[in-house]
C-alpha cells in the first residue's frame, strides 16, 4: 500500500478510535489507556507514515520503468510527451526541459543523475505572457523548444514563442523561483533559440523559422546577442538553407568542440526525419554536413531534435524524441561517440558513420549506481500543492482550485466556460496530465457537491485531445446523472455528443438492493463516485464508474483517443458549469491514481 493511502487509511482508523474512547466515559481508566493507546497509534503511525509520504523519495512509476534494474536501460527513458528536450550536465547532475506550449505552468524542468531516472523537479513559468492573450485557450501557441545552458553560475533558458519572439529567463537554482521573462529578439516565426558563448566573449544565438507565421521555413540563422545575453544586436544572418537536401530543418542545438562550431539539427519532418549536424571553423559558416543518425531497421521513427551530454567520466550521450502519434513525443536516450571530429548517435553497425537508434542498452557509467525513479504521475492531494505533472489549458484564474491538506484532497470549483465555446477545446481549468505508457489505468476518486441553483454542473474525468472524451457526473438544479460525453473533431468546432447513463438516485437505490455500500440517497447534494479510464494498446480508451472502488460498471464502447495541437492527448480533471450565480458547486478530489491495467 502507499504511503499516502497509509495515511488516509490511519487518520480514518484513528478518528474511529477517537470516538469509541469518547462513548467510555462510564469507564474511566479504560478510557485512559485507549487515549494513551490511540495518541501513540495515531501520533505515532500517522507521522511516521506522513513523514514517509513526504521525505521526497522519489516516484516510481507503475506503468513504465526505462531502468532495468541489471546496468542496462530500454528506450524510451521518458514515456511520455516531453517534446524537443534539451539537457545540461551541471556538475554531477543533469537537467532537462521540453516544450510546454499552452500548458501553465510552463517549461517543465526534470532533474537525473544518471541520464535514465528522472523526476519533475518544478517549471519555469508559472504564467504564460502576455497574461490577457494566455487567459483564454491557445492550442499550439506558447512555448516551442527551449533550450537551457548553464553560465557563470546562473542557468538561462531561452524559449520562443512564434507569434511573439524569443525570451530569456534566469536562476540560480533550477529548483527555485526563474526570473520574469525578457524579450531577446522581437519577431513572429522566430523558434528554436539556442545560444552559444564564445571564447572571445562573444554571445551568439542559433535559430530557426516556423513557416506557419514567418512565410519561410528550412533555414537555419546565427544573432548577434549582447554580452549580457538578453538582446539581440543585429537581425542575424542565413547559416544553412536545408531546401534541397534537408526540408523542415530546424531545432538548432549550438556547440563548440576542438575549434568548429556545431549545429546539431533535425531535418526531413518530425515522424519521418533524420538528426544531422553541421560544422564549421566559422561560426557564419560555411558549413559541412553530415547526417549522424537516422530510423534504419528500428521502430524508432524520425530519430531527431534534442541535447548532446558527457558524463565526468567522458562518455557522450544524445537525448532526443520520437512521435507516437496521441502518445506525443516521447525521449529516448542514445550512446554517441566522437569519430572524426563527427558524432555517431546510436550504434554504427554497418560502419557508415550513421547510427541507428537503440531499444536496449548500458546505462550510463556515472560512477554509481542511482535509485530508480520517473516523473511523478499519481496525486494523493495531501500536501499544500498539486504534483508537478498537473498543467491547466490556459493561465489559471485563483478560485480554480484549492488544496485541502488537512482533509488530504483537491478542491475544484465548477466554472464558467468562454460565452463563445463550441466545447471543452476552449475551455481553459482543464487539469491536465501526459498520458505515461503505452497501456495504463487511470483512476479518480471524488465527491461532487452541486449547486441547487445553477442549471447546469458537471464534474468528472477527461481524456483530452483534438477529439474528447468524459465520464462526469451532471446536476441540474442539483439532481444529479452519470453521462458520458465525446467529442470527435473538437479542434475544428464540431459540437460534442452526450450520452445519459443513468439517473444517479436511481444507480444508488439499486446498488443498495444489491447489498452494497452507497452514500444515503437523502444526500443528493454531496456523492461519492470513483472514475476511471482504461488506456489500452494503440490509445483506445474505456470507461467505466463505481460506488465502492471495486465494482466497475463499463461503459459501453471505446473513444479512440488523438494527438491534440503538437502535444500528445492528455488526461485529467475537470468542473464546469453553465450560468452565472454568487456561489458555485464543486468537487472534492481524494486522489487521482495510475496504475497498470487490471
Amino acid at each position: 500500500m502507499e504511503a499516502e493511502t497509509i495515511v488516509k487509511d490511519t487518520v480514518r482508523t484513528c478518528k474511529n478510535a477517537l470516538k469509541t474512547i469518547g462513548a467510555a466515559k462510564q469507564y474511566p481508566l479504560w478510557r485512559s489507556s485507549l487515549w494513551i493507546a490511540s495518541f501513540i497509534l495515531c501520533g505515532g503511525t500517522v507521522a511516521a507514515q506522513k513523514e514517509s509520504a513526504t521525505s521526497g523519495k522519489p516516484s516510481v512509476s507503475k506503468v513504465w520503468l526505462a531502468d532495468l534494474g541489471n546496468g542496462k536501460y530500454k528506450n524510451p527513458v521518458l514515456n511520455a510527451d516531453y517534446s524537443d528536450p534539451d539537457a545540461i550536465r551541471v556538475g554531477d547532475d543533469y537537467y532537462m526541459i521540453a516544450s510546454s506550449f499552452d500548458g501553465v505552468p510552463g517549461i517543465p524542468i526534470l532533474h537525473s543523475k544518471d541520464l535514465v531516472n528522472w523526476t519533475i523537479i518544478g517549471h519555469a513559468l508559472t504564467r504564460q505572457i502576455p497574461e490577457a492573450h494566455f487567459s483564454k485557450t491557445q492550442h499550439g501557441n506558447g512555448v516551442w523548444a527551449p533550450a537551457i545552458r548553464y553560465h557563470k553560475g546562473e542557468f538561462y533558458i531561452y524559449y520562443p514563442d512564434p507569434d511573439f519572439g524569443i525570451y530569456l529567463i534566469k536562476a540560480k537554482d533550477p529548483r527555485g523561483e526563474w526570473s520574469a521573462p525578457v524579450m531577446v529578439a522581437e519577431g513572429i516565426g522566430l523558434i528554436d533559440p539556442c545560444p552559444l558563448w564564445d571564447e572571445d566573449g562573444k554571445v551568439y544565438l542559433a535559430y530557426a523559422y516556423a513557416g506557419s507565421r514567418a512565410g519561410i521555413k528550412s533555414v537555419l540563422a546565427v544573432k548577434r546577442l549582447n554580452a549580457a545575453g538578453d538582446r539581440a544586436i543585429d537581425q542575424g544572418q542565413l547559416v544553412y538553407d536545408g531546401h534541397e537536401d534537408d526540408p523542415t530543418i530546424e531545432g538548432p542545438k549550438f556547440y563548440k568542440r576542438n575549434g568548429y562550431y556545431y549545429l546539431f539539427a533535425p531535418a526531413g519532418g518530425v515522424s519521418t526525419g533524420w538528426q544531422l549536424v553541421l560544422r564549421s571553423k566559422n561560426v557564419y559558416g560555411p558549413y559541412e554536413r553530415k547526417v549522424v543518425m537516422d530510423q534504419g531497421s528500428s521502430p524508432i521513427n524520425g530519430p531527431h531534435q534534442g541535447a548532446w551530454v558527457d558524463t565526468p567520466g567522458g562518455e557522450d550521450w544524445f537525448l532526443h524524441f520520437q512521435d507516437k502519434g496521441p502518445y506525443g513525443r516521447v525521449v529516448h536516450l542514445q550512446p554517441m561517440k566522437w569519430v572524426k571530429d563527427w558524432p555517431v548517435i546510436g550504434l554504427d553497425v554497418a560502419g557508415t558513420g550513421i547510427g541507428t537508434p537503440v531499444l536496449e542498452y548500458k546505462k550510463p557509467a556515472v560512477g554509481k549506481v542511482y535509485p530508480i525513479s520517473t516523473p511523478a504521475e499519481s496525486d494523493e492531494f495531501n500536501e499544500n500543492r498539486m504534483g508537478l505533472q498537473w498543467q491547466w489549458q490556459a493561465n489559471p484564474e485563483a478560485t480554480w482550485a484549492f488544496m485541502n491538506p488537512g482533509k488530504g484532497s483537491l478542491r475544484l470549483f465548477t466554472q464558467a466556460g468562454p460565452e463563445d465555446m463550441n466545447s471543452y477545446w476552449d475551455v481553459p481549468n482543464l487539469l491536465l496530465q501526459k498520458f505515461p505508457a503505452e497501456e495504463f489505468m487511470a483512476t479518480a476518486k471524488l465527491i461532487f457537491n452541486a449547486s441547487a441553483k445553477l442549471e447546469e454542473e458537471k464534474v468528472g474525468l477527461i481524456i483530452m485531445g483534438r477529439s474528447y472524451a468524459n465520464l462526469a457526473l451532471k446536476s441540474n438544479k442539483g439532481q444529479l446523472s452519470l453521462v458520458y460525453t465525446t467529442c470527435m473533431d473538437a479542434a475544428k468546432g464540431k459540437k460534442e455528443q452526450e450520452i445519459k447513463i443513468t439517473d444517479w438516485k436511481e444507480t444508488l437505490a439499486k446498488e443498495k438492493l444489491k447489498g452494497n455500500f452507497v452514500p444515503p440517497i437523502s444526500h443528493v447534494q454531496a456523492e461519492e463516485v470513483y472514475l476511471r479510464v482504461k488506456v489500452n494498446k494503440g490509445a483506445l480508451c474505456n470507461f467505466s464508474y463505481s460506488l465502492d472502488g471495486k465494482n466497475f460498471i463499463a461503459i459501453p464502447g471505446s473513444f479512440q483517443a488523438s494527438e491534440g495541437q503538437w502535444i500528445g492527448a492528455k488526461m485529467g480533471l475537470f468542473a464546469v458549469k453553465k450560468g452565472k450565480s454568487n456561489d458555485s458547486g464543486y468537487a472534492d478530489v481524494d486522489w487521482f491514481r495510475v496504475e497498470a491495467i487490471q
